[in-house]
């Protein structure tokens, strides 16, 4: 985290996006979350783009993440999908037998700003718990108090 300095800019922004699996799949098994950490990493390196937390639960997927302010959100948005359906039907051919419309994510996206200085952590706590043990706790949903 902090002022991360570019050709033409210095910024400090993160972001939470939330997005599911197309028809709410449950898909997001070991394998494939660890692909997608693996998926997420190469995507860093060619793009200006930082993921801060990953976070899987069964059905959907959390990032939190820091991007040059020349991307929009809906372009990151965009390229991760792209780029881990990919990847992810390449490594996972079986994924297309419960997926037959050929995606691999939903359409829609919820994305939020997070400031440092105000819900950070809790946002950070959040998406890095889960799919640990939602049942557990019916107040892990909530990320303001």
């Amino acid at each position: 985290m902090g002022v991360t300095r570019s050709n033409h800019c210095v910024y400090d922004t993160h972001y939470h996006v939330v997005f599911p699996v197309k028809y709410r799949k449950a898909l997001l098994l070991e394998s494939a979350r660890s692909a997608i950490l693996e998926i997420a990493k190469n995507i860093e390196l060619r793009y200006e783009i930082t993921f801060e937390k990953i976070g899987t639960d069964g059905d959907h997927i959390h990032l939190l993440c820091s991007y040059h302010p020349k991307y929009s959100g809906s372009q990151i948005v965009g390229m991760f999908k792209s780029i881990t359906a990919r990847e992810l039907f390449r490594r996972f051919p079986e994924l297309r037998k419960d997926l037959w419309g050929g995606e691999f994510w939903s359409d829609g996206y919820y994305i939020a700003t997070v400031s440092e200085r105000g819900n950070w952590k809790t946002v950070e706590r959040y998406v890095a718990n889960q799919g640990k043990g939602k049942t557990d706790n019916p107040a892990q949903l909530k990320l303001w108090h």
